[in-house]
Order: C-alpha cells, then structure tokens, then sequence
C-alpha cells in the first residue's frame, strides 16, 4: 500500500499494488499545469487509487478535449490526469507520494515540446511524442 496526498493534507489517496515506472512528460499543457520543465507520473489503474479524504476538495478542469486534470481546489495541487478514452487509467503525480518511491522513471515523452531551458541529460529513451 502506498499513500499520499496535497500540499495541505485536505486530499488524502492510496495506491493498492505495485508501483509501475515513472513517466516524464515534456509537452506544454503538463509544464503549464505543473509550473515546471515536466511532470513525473504513475501510471495507476482507477481500481488501485482510493480517495480516503478531500472529495469536496477536487476540482476538475478538462485541459484538452478527452482530457482532465484534477487537483485540489484549495491548495492547488495536482492530483491526477485521466483521458475519458481510458477511464481506467489515472497519471498520479509522483511528487505528491508519502514514501520513497520503489521505481524510477522508464522514459521522456514529448521531448519535441520541452522547455528549451532544460536539458535532459540521462540515459533514458526519449520519444518526440507518445510512446508508441
């Protein structure tokens, strides 16, 4: 069981099961919606999330067509991202987790939008787009 929550503690959440690789996604609407270079997600099925507190708190903002992102509405962190095409899929944001994460990032993805004022200087795959 892995758990986690927002900057104020008002959104509560746990993830039941194993932990899938990290994702890193360098395309605009993430950078906008974090405030920074990319944005790490978990990959998470709907099934393994529980909210345990803060479902007054979430707000939800449809940032692309198919595309929502949810965050708390009094704090303002991100919580998660899901596609209305997969709506088994949720995309965590890493940084919110409680613990030490046991997996470690598998990718880049969009690298063909990232900020120019970062560089990516690992070994890890890069896609100018969605890995296919």
């Amino acid at each position: 069981m892995h758990s986690g929550g927002c900057l104020c503690g008002g959104v509560r959440f746990s993830i039941d099961g194993e932990l899938q690789p990290l994702q890193l996604c360098h395309c605009i609407d993430c950078r906008k919606a974090q405030g920074g270079a990319f944005v790490s997600v978990l990959p998470v099925s709907a099934n393994a999330f529980t909210l345990q507190a803060g479902e007054e708190l979430l707000q939800r903002f449809e940032s692309s067509p198919g595309k929502e992102r949810v965050f708390c509405g009094r704090c303002g962190s991100p919580i998660y991202s899901r596609r209305t095409s997969r709506p088994g899929a949720f995309r965590i944001r890493a940084g919110l987790m409680d613990q030490p994460l046991p997996v470690r990032p598998a990718f880049h993805q969009f690298v063909a939008n990232k900020a120019n004022w970062w560089n990516i200087d690992d070994d890890l795959p890069q896609f100018p787009g969605a890995p296919s």
